[in-house]
């Protein structure tokens, strides 16, 4: 099962293309330069959110690294106390 983030941040792409198409569309239509730059933006945007994706995930990867590094850590020094007698 996929987290719900992926989930969002895949359906908040899939708008801002579909803006993107849709306002370009429009702006070439009606020769109406504004609605062309505004789908520009839109799919800008969703190149945004792709790489702001990405880097919040490899983010979430080194925590939990560096949680399970810890936890090595920890189990270490119960460990040593244990063998120094000192689990009071």
């Amino acid at each position: 099962m996929t987290p719900p983030g992926r989930a969002v941040a895949t359906f908040a792409v899939g708008f801002l293309l579909l803006d993107a198409v849709l306002l370009v569309w429009f702006g070439l239509e009606l020769r109406r330069s504004g609605l062309v730059w505004g789908g520009i933006v839109c799919a800008a945007s969703a190149g945004a959110v792709v790489l702001l994706w990405r880097r919040y995930r490899r983010a979430l990867t080194d925590l939990d690294a560096h949680r399970l590094e810890m936890k090595e850590q920890v189990e270490s020094i119960r460990r040593l106390l244990r063998e120094k007698h000192l689990h009071n």
